[in-house]
């Protein structure tokens, strides 16, 4: 059985980890309030572009394009990438580990995908486990803002371009509720036909335009400035519900850390009461014996 002494030095240090794991509850509280609001504030600018492109696709449906969808189907011998968001740090419960199981499956579906990682900790685990990753795409998870994922779609489209790559999904993490998150994968490229649709954006049908609407110069044009910008939304979107997602995570196991840190600290101070109450009826038990011994001595 551990003394009196161990038990003291075990509850100071439960006592100053809870400390830790409580600031950093309250810290991850704060940023998640702060994520929130700055992917509030631009949502309804790129919900505004991604129902341009649905007008467009509205009135020229069979319009062909290399960043959007094929009429006839998916290409399933194309060349796809991923790009796989990650934190930079732990202490996030599973938060960064399903998301990195979820990409190592697609990587043994299909072993010549390229992968772009964001966050050190998938970096890492990618290099542990040996599958190759792009060594120059160098992004941090950390305060996603709107140049980062302009500098990420600007590097995409490069490698679309140079047809190195022909398809792009990218896999994050999503909030389901304020306690749980999944991992889920998103086509990225080429752009869905589907998701332009005004019902799937919440619109009513009678929404829809019924006037013949003028591009200028021409809608292919309008489409190539607006795919850009709807991947940058798309990769913004995905790297901010990320962040939250992984602050959320983070407040749960810091919480779920901190009460079970109380509860250590009950278990161990009803211990120390046990042995401390232990003792004492000892030395009682002692000074009452040593006074018999005294008073038979004395007669």
């Amino acid at each position: 059985m551990a003394s009196s002494k161990e038990i003291q030095d075990r509850m100071k240090s439960i006592s100053d980890t809870m400390k830790i794991t409580n600031a950093m509850y309250l810290i991850s509280s704060s940023k998640l309030r702060k994520a929130r609001k700055n992917m509030e504030q631009v949502y309804d600018y790129f919900h505004t572009i991604r129902r341009s492109i649905g007008d467009i696709l509205h009135h020229i449906p069979e319009m062909e394009h290399r960043f959007l969808e094929p009429v006839d189907g998916p290409d399933f011998a194309a060349k796809r990438a991923y790009i796989v968001i990650t934190a930079d740090k732990g202490l996030a419960g599973a938060y960064n580990l399903n998301v990195e199981k979820k990409a190592e499956q697609e990587y043994h579906e299909h072993p010549n995908a390229r992968f772009f990682v964001v966050g050190l900790v998938g970096r890492h685990y990618f290099q542990h486990k040996q599958i190759p990753i792009e060594e120059d795409f160098l992004y941090s998870s950390q305060k996603p803002t709107l140049q980062r994922a302009r500098q990420i779609t600007v590097d995409l489209l490069e490698e679309v371009r140079n047809e190195s790559v022909q398809e792009v999904y990218i896999i994050f993490t999503r909030m389901k509720n304020g306690l749980q998150s999944e991992p889920v994968m998103m086509k990225l490229l080429p752009l869905s036909r589907e998701q332009f649709h005004h019902k799937d954006m919440g619109l009513p049908e009678g929404d829809e335009p019924e006037v013949p609407e003028e591009f200028f110069p021409d809608a292919v044009s309008v489409f190539n400035q607006l795919a850009p910008i709807t991947m940058q939304g798309i990769i913004f979107s995905a790297l901010t519900e990320s962040y939250c997602a992984e602050l959320n995570d983070r407040m749960v196991a810091m919480d779920g850390a901190t009460k079970n840190g109380t509860e250590m600290l009950q278990q161990l101070q009803l211990q120390y009461n046990r042995l401390r109450q232990g003792s004492i009826t000892q030395e009682i038990t002692e000074v009452i014996a040593g006074a018999k011994a005294q008073k038979k001595k004395r007669l």
